[in-house]
């Protein structure tokens, strides 16, 4: 068992499963693309 006094070193893969794709960048340059075209459209037409 272990020490509950110790502290758990843990790595950067390790702590978030071992994989970061980077879609989030690609959600967010897509979605800010559609609410700008979407706020032209409304304020234009």
């Amino acid at each position: 068992m272990a020490d509950p006094d110790e502290p758990i070193h843990v790595s950067k893969t390790e702590a978030r499963a071992g994989s970061t794709p980077g879609v989030t960048r690609y959600v967010l340059a897509i979605s800010l693309v559609l609410i700008i075209v979407i706020f032209a459209f409304l304020i234009l037409r």
